[in-house]
């Protein structure tokens, strides 16, 4: 298991309610397990849903959350769908 932070932004942030937390992993999918557990409330878990990500600044894209790696001081950036221009 590595050590690493997800960052929430924007909507994420606020349904988190704090900006980043600590949690240890192997893969994506489960460092955002882990964040589901943290945050359990239904806003987060939606907001958590249609959000996109980025580790270590590399977009995820399409690939499974089980398929991508994380390692210590890996950073998971939450991105929820933004408006604007």
């Amino acid at each position: 298991m590595a050590k690493c932070t997800i960052r929430y932004w924007a909507a994420a942030k606020e349904a988190a309610g704090i900006a980043e937390d600590t949690v240890l992993a192997a893969t994506l999918g489960e460092a955002l397990e882990a964040a589901r557990r943290l945050h359990s409330d239904d806003r987060f878990q939606r907001v958590l849903g249609v959000s996109s990500f980025l580790v270590d600044e590399k977009p995820v894209g399409r690939r499974a959350h089980g398929d991508v790696p994380v390692t210590d001081g890996t950073v998971i950036e939450v991105l929820p769908p933004f408006a604007g221009g």
